[in-house]
């Protein structure tokens, strides 16, 4: 997880994780999006779950990356945001 407070106005935090194929990617936001509805919050909208290389989550203040490992890797979220605080969750 990604600590953007301060740096981004996009969100306060990235969570970001990766799986190893398509379906473990639509499986990880698909019970990402579970948990953040059960805790009572909203998911405002859904990218990129069709393909299953990169799905984003926008949950307002946190933005969910699931991504195949490979897009991960390409677009380096945490390389971008090298200034960012890490976070363990």
């Amino acid at each position: 997880m990604l600590d953007l407070r301060g740096l981004s106005s996009v969100a306060d935090y990235f969570v970001i994780c990766g799986g190893s194929s398509s379906k473990t990617v639509q499986s990880i936001a698909d019970e990402c999006g579970k948990a953040v509805k059960d805790s009572g919050a909203v998911v405002h909208h859904i990218e990129g779950y069709r393909e299953g290389l990169w799905v984003l989550l926008d949950c307002g203040d946190v933005v969910l990356h699931a991504f195949h490992y490979d897009s991960r890797t390409f677009y380096s979220l945490e390389d971008l945001w090298a200034d960012a605080p890490r976070l363990t969750v």
